[in-house]
């Protein structure tokens, strides 16, 4: 029987407690927060991401203490959510697995193996893109990477964290609903030269610029490129972009927050003068009202020095890489739903 209540997600930055109360009412929750405190959550319906770092109503922040909450209402028992475990092998299944007519959350460990297979291969998942996919990757306080892992919470097995798998929660829609992803990204490629890749990645060494053989390392130093900038590739008119995490000089190789692939054109890109109002003009073209879920990248916090200022009324996680259907990197991410009683 099909569901004839609208599904709306509210969010909210609260105490551990208040989401000890939800988990026992039985509330479907995706939430965010530092593993001191997703650590020892009661089971229940809900699926979490390591991060101790969010957009808020007042603004972007890093907070240990709160557990940033999504809650899906409107479920009905006979159509309700379903909560789903992968590893690197199942993950695949992860489009099939989606529900006919609604939308799934996936959220999965930074540098897990988990999560270098999803980003290397999901575009090429069996039906992929038929239902939309949405989510984003767990991460650490900066503090502590290197020290410790990403996880992620599933809430069904004792509330049980995995630094190896990834979490979904598959949520069917009423007929009369609508579910969109959107990108903001705000980057486009530059005017330096194209770039090209022998093989698909997280690490890079050779490469081509403008058709002859190179080493990006090399070509970064001597360059002298922004790094903060990201790699971006033109799909089609969709910017994707690829983030540097390091620059190993010694070892003549580039380490990457998301991987590039073969035989694609890359150019690094333009510099952002300014995040908040060019983000502003690029969101004012859509429509925010139907918005339900978002996250943002920890490299746009970082860069654009978003701590204390708010990106028009989206909240959620800053996260270590986001996804909309494939892996993106340096964007923010966000589900509308549309349709509905009035």
């Amino acid at each position: 029987m099909a569901q004839d209540t609208d599904i709306r997600i509210r969010s909210a930055l609260v105490t551990r407690d208040q989401v000890v109360e939800k988990i026992n009412r039985g509330e479907y929750l995706v939430i965010a927060a530092d593993e001191t405190i997703l650590d020892g959550l009661p089971s229940g319906n809900w699926i979490a991401g390591t991060i101790p770092y969010f957009m808020t109503n007042e603004g972007g922040k890093a907070d240990r203490e709160h557990i940033f909450v999504n809650t899906i209402e409107g479920v009905q028992p006979s159509n309700a959510p379903r909560i789903t475990l992968y590893d690197a092998n199942s993950i695949s299944r992860i489009a099939q697995e989606a529900p006919e007519h609604g939308f799934t959350i996936v959220i999965l460990p930074a540098m897990s193996e988990v999560h270098l297979s999803y980003a290397q291969n999901a575009p090429d998942y069996p039906n992929m893109y038929f239902s939309p996919i949405i989510g984003w990757i767990s991460g650490v306080h900066l503090d502590d990477v290197g020290n410790r892992n990403a996880k992620v919470g599933f809430g069904p097995a004792r509330g049980m964290l995995f630094d190896q798998q990834a979490v979904a929660m598959h949520v069917p829609l009423p007929g009369n609903q609508l579910a969109n992803i959107n990108i903001v990204n705000l980057f486009n490629q530059g005017q330096g030269p194209e770039i090209k890749f022998k093989s698909t990645g997280f690490s890079v060494s050779d490469c081509t610029i403008n058709g002859e053989p190179a080493n990006l390392a090399d070509y970064i130093k001597y360059a002298k490129v922004d790094t903060r900038l990201p790699l971006v590739a033109n799909y089609s008119g969709v910017m994707i972009n690829v983030s540097i995490q390091q620059v190993d000089e010694a070892n003549q190789k580039v380490d990457l927050y998301a991987p590039v692939f073969s035989d694609i054109s890359y150019r690094f890109a333009q510099p952002v003068d300014n995040y908040i109002e060019s983000f502003n003009k690029e969101l004012s073209a859509s429509d925010s009202e139907n918005i339900s879920f978002s996250c943002n990248c920890i490299l746009n916090y970082l860069y654009s020095e978003l701590e204390g200022k708010k990106t028009r009324e989206l909240t959620g996680p800053i996260t270590f890489g986001e996804v909309a259907y494939q892996l993106l990197n340096q964007t923010l991410v966000y589900l509308s739903l549309s349709g509905g009683s009035r």
